[in-house]
């Protein structure tokens, strides 16, 4: 729509001064139904800042509790919709807490990380936690799952930490395209697809959000032909250890394309460290935990490239080291055999 420039001479009965209209000359309840609805969950938080008749509207729970459900559907479910009204400043700081933080955001504390064995001493661990996904692509929604995981069985906390959003047996049909053999393929399917992992703590009233957004690799396995798509964060670990940044990586497996559509068949979350294991669930589960208390680490796609480009320096630094070991085996069994030789020479 073209902007309109009025003048005052339109309105011969009113004074120039009369024509400039402050915010605060709005009525509330237009504000409340046909303005502030129409914003984001950032754009609310901004306009709360700039006056305090605003601030008031905008504190609004059934406002925030509408961006929430619009923002991730699964939120929509009868146990999150009444767990996330009892968070402290209810549907508002889930919504802030569940914000996915990507490389273009402030990095958040990076302070001393906490031995997991310090942790548990200290507090104690959830007892679940609730998983929330909503994938979409170009904008439509094709995925979106609740699972309540339980964190308290000794197999859950000895086992490594893997939470699962599909059956095995399970498929979800998908409007995507992809073409087969094409080089850019790929590419464009990590830029269309966007997906969100919120993980709460239904106890302690806390949720972040594990997910990179934007996928930050995409390959097509060569034999089977799934496409392997990755998100994921960069949290703090245990200083000093290979598990000092962990990768919180989440996985979405592509296949079984009938008529040129993809199906989800998998949909994961692992915790792995810079050695390339995959941590227990009692380990992984303090690092979460520790995390929604406020020290979340790195972040972003930029943090994830460093992690795995940690990861690979490792990876070489430790076949650098098995090699020479090797060869310094190789080298004394060598000198080994040929004073053996020797001694039965002159025996």
């Amino acid at each position: 729509m073209p902007n309109q420039t009025f003048s005052p001479l339109a309105f011969p009965s009113a004074d120039v001064d009369a024509a400039s209209t402050s915010i605060s000359d709005i009525h509330p309840d237009i504000l409340r139904t046909h303005i502030l609805t129409r914003l984001d969950g950032p754009a609310l938080a901004s306009a709360a800042c700039t006056s305090s008749e605003l601030h008031r509207l905008t504190a609004e729970p059934k406002l925030w509790s509408a961006i929430c459900h619009s923002t991730w559907p699964s939120t929509t479910t009868p146990r999150l919709h009444a767990l996330i009204s009892e968070f402290p400043d209810g549907p508002r700081s889930f919504f802030s807490d569940s914000l996915p933080r990507g490389s273009n955001h402030s990095e958040t504390s990076t302070s001393s990380p906490t031995s997991p064995a310090t942790y548990c001493h200290r507090r104690h661990l959830p007892p679940e936690l609730i998983s929330a996904v909503d994938i979409y692509y170009r904008g439509e929604m094709i995925f979106s799952k609740v699972v309540e995981t339980e964190t308290v069985s000794g197999w859950f906390r000895c086992s490594p930490f893997r939470i699962d959003m599909l059956d095995p047996k399970d498929v979800v049909p998908t409007p995507i395209k992809f073409p087969i053999g094409e080089g850019n393929a790929c590419r464009e399917l990590g830029e269309d697809l966007t997906l969100s992992w919120i993980v709460i703590d239904g106890a302690g009233r806390r949720a972040m959000n594990l997910s990179s957004y934007r996928a930050v690799k995409v390959e097509q396995h060569w034999l089977s032909g799934e496409v392997h798509v990755e998100f994921g964060t960069v949290l703090g670990g245990e200083k000093g250890t290979a598990a000092e940044w962990v990768k919180c990586g989440i996985a979405v497996t592509c296949g079984g394309w009938e008529g040129g559509n993809l199906q989800v068949r998998e949909v994961n979350l692992q915790v792995e460290d810079m050695d390339g294991t995959f941590l227990d669930g009692k380990d992984s589960l303090v690092i979460l935990e520790r995390a929604m208390e406020g020290k979340k680490g790195r972040k972003g796609r930029k943090r994830l490239n460093e992690f795995m480009e940690k990861k690979r320096e490792r990876k070489e630094m430790k076949v650098r080291r098995e090699g020479t070991l090797d060869m310094m085996c190789l080298a004394f069994g060598f000198f080994g055999f040929a004073t053996l030789c020797l001694c039965f020479l002159f025996r």
